[in-house]
Order: C-alpha cells, then sequence, then structure tokens
C-alpha cells in the first residue's frame, strides 16, 4: 500500500542520496524544504511521509555519508600496519573525497551543521558528535599504534588525535574555499612530517 502523499514509484534510497548531496552542498540551514523536495522530485507530505521532518532527513543524510562516502576511513586505520600509515591512509582519503571532481567539496560531517540558528542546536550537536566519533576513531588507532611499539609510549594520543582531526577539519574548509588537491596533499605531507616530533620520536612507521 502506498502511504498517504507518497507518490507511486517513489524511490527513498534515490531521494536520501539526493536529500544527503545537497546537504553536503549547502549545509542544513541553508537546505530548505522547498530546495530537498525539488531535488528528490516529491512534494512536502510525501517528504514527511518518508522521513518525518528536515532534521530526522538529515540525520538520515549523515548516516548514509558516514556508511558510503567515510567508510574506507574505518577500513583505512583498521588495515594500514601502523598508526602512521593508517593516518596518513585518512588524510590521503580525505583529500580525493573532499575535492573530488562532480561532488560537492568539503566535508558534510565537518560543515554540515556549522551553521546553525538556537532553535538548530540539536542538529549541530548531532554533527559534533560524529566528529568526536571521528577523532575517537583516530585517538583508538593511536592507542594501538602504542601498544604495538610504533608510536612512542609517552606520546600524548589526546592531543596528536585533536591534532589531525584538526587537520582534517581545515581541509575541508580549504576545499570549500577552492583549494585543489595538489594544495591538499602538501598539506599532508606537513602534517605527516611532523609525525616524528609529536609520535614520541619512534621512526617504526615511516
Amino acid at each position: 500500500m502506498v502511504d498517504r502523499g507518497r507518490p507511486r514509484g517513489f524511490d527513498r534510497d534515490a531521494a536520501l542520496a539526493c536529500a544527503m548531496h545537497l546537504f553536503w552542498e549547502r549545509g542544513y540551514e541553508a537546505t530548505s524544504l522547498a530546495n530537498l523536495t525539488a531535488a528528490m522530485g516529491i512534494n512536502s507530505p510525501s517528504l514527511y511521509a518518508a522521513f518525518g521532518s528536515k532534521e530526522a532527513l538529515f540525520r538520515e543524510a549523515v548516516e548514509l555519508y558516514v556508511a558510503t562516502e567515510a567508510a574506507g576511513n574505518q577500513v583505512a586505520l583498521a588495515a594500514a600496519a601502523t598508526a602512521r600509515q593508517a593516518i596518513e591512509a585518512v588524510l590521503r582519503r580525505a583529500v580525493e573525497r573532499i575535492a573530488r571532481h562532480g561532488e560537492p567539496t568539503g566535508c558534510l560531517i565537518m560543515l554540515g551543521g556549522v551553521n546553525r540558528s538556537p532553535e538548530n542546536a540539536a542538529v549541530g550537536d548531532y554533527v559534533a558528535e560524529q566528529r568526536r566519533a571521528a577523532a575517537q576513531a583516530i585517538r583508538d588507532r593511536l592507542a594501538r599504534g602504542v601498544a604495538a611499539g610504533d608510536v612512542g609510549p609517552r606520546t600524548d594520543i589526546d592531543a596528536l588525535a585533536s591534532f589531525y582531526a584538526s587537520v582534517l577539519k581545515g581541509m575541508s574548509l580549504s576545499a570549500r574555499d577552492g583549494a585543489r588537491r595538489d594544495e591538499l596533499h602538501r598539506i599532508v605531507d606537513c602534517a605527516m612530517a611532523a609525525w616524528d616530533g609529536m609520535a614520541g620520536g619512534s621512526r617504526q612507521g615511516s
């Protein structure tokens, strides 16, 4: 049975993907319901019937982004032989994602909920939780590196994780400002050149 207000042939997954790209390009605040319904090819009753609200749609769009666009980060963190290789792989992969031709620049998680009005504070908090989770994943990989011996035992892994998470945030904004991939890769070069001084002088992962 077709839900009330939902058109025949409605493809929820395709509509969600359209919404994800629009939120990725414009951010939550700058994306209106009119923008969403036009991009998704549905009317407002259909949107509410399928997703409940704009905020609920945004949360699903972020979940889709994490499961698709950002999914490789967890793979890179788990698969690399050393912490250094894992962090560099995440940064290099981010460059290819945030400055890819034909896709919105920047990162939905980093930029999608930065500008927020007081009534949309919950949206900003949700995206901030996603950013903290990404930073925690980096910290966890650094902790594995300490245990394995390729990160120095006296390394401040909290500060190191925050540093590389901040590099990701900065590159996302630079990409949105028009930075090319070669420019962003040079930023990664600089970030990784700082590794030895910050990771307790260990060189096993280089």
